[in-house]
């Protein structure tokens, strides 16, 4: 029997009021992913390192803790998580 491949690491930067961060938050939901949310809003640090990474807005998404995803790019995520 295959062992379930474990998920890599999600983080999802997000702020209040976004839609986009909403829909990320739904899509990860409806495929089981588990994810850690992070408000730019109150995390100045985490907001930093997203404009950094080159992201200048929300949603951003984070995959193992390298892979920076400006937006929500469903295509860009689920290639990187090896969702089909």
């Amino acid at each position: 029997m295959d062992k379930p491949k474990r998920q890599k690491s999600v983080t999802l930067f997000t702020s209040p009021l976004c839609i986009w961060c909403t829909r990320a938050k739904n899509y990860f939901k409806k495929k089981g992913i588990k994810y850690r949310a992070i408000d730019v809003s109150r995390d100045k640090k985490a907001a930093r390192d997203c404009i950094r990474n080159g992201c200048k807005g929300v949603p951003v998404v984070l995959i193992a803790g390298s892979q920076w995803i400006c937006g929500f790019d469903q295509k860009k995520i689920d290639r990187s998580l090896g969702i089909k």
